[in-house]
């Protein structure tokens, strides 16, 4: 069975490829999705550490003044 792949915008069809050239295209496809999944890691953590940073913020001013920013803004 013949897969489709693209490089640099053009398709190509793995039908009449030599096994290294299928191993190749095999290659490829791996290393894509973990370039995608790496790059959702990123974001994800890219989040994570903006939380962590304004978390600490909050942090910083409740020690300099004294005040609880999280009791002041709740529905409570």
């Amino acid at each position: 069975m013949s897969q489709r792949f693209r490089i640099d915008g053009v398709e190509y069809n793995t039908e009449g490829l030599s096994q290294e050239g299928r191993d190749l295209v095999e290659r490829l496809t791996f290393t894509r999705l973990a370039l995608q999944e790496m790059s959702n890691q990123m974001a994800l953590l890219s989040k994570a550490k903006n939380a962590y940073i304004a978390d600490m913020k909050t942090e910083i001013v409740e020690g300099r003044t004294g005040l609880d920013l999280g009791a002041l803004f709740s529905d409570d």
